[in-house]
């Protein structure tokens, strides 16, 4: 991961984890590149076998796995008493689900959409690279400059 500093309080994770800590939450950002622009998505997501699936409707994102674009996923979270925080990232290759009997299976698993709309189209990222990082989130003192009167 770019711009982390080698800290002892922050730890690289093995791929294990990465699915570990993906598998712990459901929410998290999808970014393709539309024009020369990056483009952050707000998505929600569930791992299934060593993939990644979410749901679109027509737009951007289904614009960019049409095209083949490598297309990045990061999820976030910390534990409960917010001491530690973590940050996955994948990487990789996207195509749209079309086998009838996998649309139905992931209906079932209740991966539905926030917004209102037609999210009908089931988007599968497979990893070429996933990176994440562990890290003791440090007191607001040490990162929040203090305020002048």
């Amino acid at each position: 991961m770019e711009n982390s500093e080698s800290r002892p309080d922050t730890e690289e994770l093995s791929v294990h984890e990465c699915w570990k800590y993906l598998r712990s939450s459901s929410v998290g950002r999808v970014a393709v590149v539309s024009g020369d622009s990056p483009e952050i998505f707000p998505i929600n997501y569930m791992p299934d076998e060593g993939t990644v699936i979410f749901r679109t409707g027509p737009g951007t994102k289904l614009d960019a796995v049409l095209a083949g674009q490598t297309i990045a996923l990061e999820a976030d979270g910390f534990n409960t008493y917010g001491t530690i925080a973590w940050s996955v990232i994948v990487k990789g290759h996207a195509e749209i689900v079309s086998v009838d009997e996998e649309l139905q299976a992931f209906a079932a698993m209740e991966l539905s959409p926030w917004e209102p709309g037609a999210k009908d189209h089931l988007i599968r990222v497979t990893p070429a690279e996933m990176s994440g990082r562990r890290f003791v989130i440090s007191p607001p003192s040490r990162w929040w400059p203090p305020r002048d009167s």
